[in-house]
């Protein structure tokens, strides 16, 4: 059994405790901390409620990597699961180099003032986790995460090479709010408004947010939904470590209710993340904008739907043209049964507990800066079967694959 320390008290800490909770043979004590403690105690009780585990819980300023460090020593813990913001990256992997134990991300790291997602500012910490002995595991949520994997996988067992990644994320929810983000608003709203990126014959080209789209039928039933290109992070690490991939894209569904909100949001600036001041006091109206919304943590009591989420790859295999379509369906209403929490939380908070299993158990535990498909995709791939996302493969002809023809 492992000590854990969990930073980071929302949606998707929840769910990372519950599941962490369930899983006591590897798991054996557990510590939750945030900025507000009332959250963590509000979770704990949940896990006690639910699965049956007393966990630990503290107040932590994740900005502050000596006050991080002390609380990693006073826990104990061999292992950082970071699901705070993805601005406090660089401030929790100093604290685990100070304290002398492993680390993991959901999310690469972006600066609070530049709404720019790269992964060059944590990958430069690869020589001084080298050279301590630890690890560090960058993305373990599911996009980026699980589509990693599911590259690597495909890679492994289907391809010889791959030539070009469609990464689809549809979310046929609906939480019944006027209007509200599946995620944190503020890190929601800085992705999709950045400049869509995409990779295509080795560079990558940039175009105006959301500015291609069309339409997409999920598998299953789930429905036929509208997918917009923007840019995600995992594009820029898997075109690294598989460098016969051609093209590689992203792509997630929005509603007309959600684009048209977000067009007057932008037009009237309070989508803006550099400061104003209102009153005599500096406020950055995108982080008042999160303050009003509603809490993607309390939607899960309402949200109904699925999400779908996969990749259509193609390549070639044994000199032969080969399309597959590997991906993950995910029930709202059966995640708020099992955890209290919705399924956006719950498709990033399972895969977290995962890659934290894999760094305590599994072997992925080697020095320096990883993400995730520079490690064997199999054990990963069981885990998610065995711990509520389960997966599904389909064979495409090369013109399905090249349509989105998959269900």
């Amino acid at each position: 059994m492992h000590k854990v320390l969990i930073i980071g008290a929302g949606g998707v800490g929840s769910v990372v405790a519950h599941k962490c909770a369930m899983l006591p043979e590897v798991f054996g004590e557990i510590t939750l901390a945030s900025r507000t403690l009332s959250k963590c105690v509000a979770i704990a009780e949940s896990v006690k409620e639910k699965v049956g585990r007393e966990i630990a819980f503290a107040k932590v300023d994740a900005d502050n990597s000596d006050e991080t460090a002390e609380l990693i020593k006073k826990t104990g813990a061999s292992l950082l699961i970071n699901v705070a913001l993805p601005y406090q990256d660089l401030n929790l992997m100093d604290a685990c180099l100070k304290a002398g134990i492993d680390y993991m991300d959901t999310a690469n790291y972006e600066p609070l003032d530049v709404a720019k997602f790269e992964y060059s500012w944590q990958w430069a910490y690869q020589q001084k986790f080298e050279e301590a002995g630890l690890s560090a595991l960058l993305g373990s949520g599911f996009d980026p995460g699980v589509t990693n994997i599911f590259t690597a996988y495909a890679l492994k067992h289907y391809f010889d090479e791959i030539h070009t990644l469609d990464i689809i994320d549809v979310n046929g929810g609906d939480h019944g709010r006027a209007f509200a983000t599946n995620f944190n608003p503020e890190i929601n709203i800085r992705e999709v408004t950045a400049e869509c990126r995409h990779w295509e014959e080795g560079q990558f080209v940039e175009t105006a947010p959301m500015s291609k789209h069309q339409t997409f039928t999920c598998p299953q039933e789930v429905g036929t939904y509208e997918i917009y290109r923007m840019y995600h992070e995992e594009l820029e690490s898997l075109v690294k470590h598989i460098p016969t991939i051609k093209r590689a894209q992203f792509w997630m569904s929005f509603s007309q209710n959600y684009l048209k909100h977000l067009e007057v949001l932008e037009n009237v600036g309070m989508t803006r993340i550099d400061e104003v001041e209102y009153n005599g006091v500096k406020i950055v109206p995108l982080q008042f904008l999160k303050a009003v919304l509603p809490n993607p943590g309390d939607l899960g009591e309402t949200t109904k739907g699925r999400t779908c989420i996969g990749n259509v790859i193609t390549g070639v295999k044994d000199g032969q043209p080969k399309a597959i379509y590997i991906y993950n369906i995910c029930d709202h209403e059966k995640c708020f049964a099992e955890v209290g929490s919705q399924a956006i939380s719950y498709t990033t908070g399972v895969p977290a507990m995962i890659g934290a299993k894999q760094l305590l158990t599994g072997g992925w535990s080697k020095p320096g800066v990883w993400n995730m498909e520079q490690h064997d995709p199999d054990s990963f791939m069981e885990d998610l079967n065995q711990n509520g996302l389960p997966w599904q493969v389909i064979e495409l002809t090369p013109e399905q694959a090249a349509s989105f023809s998959v269900a």
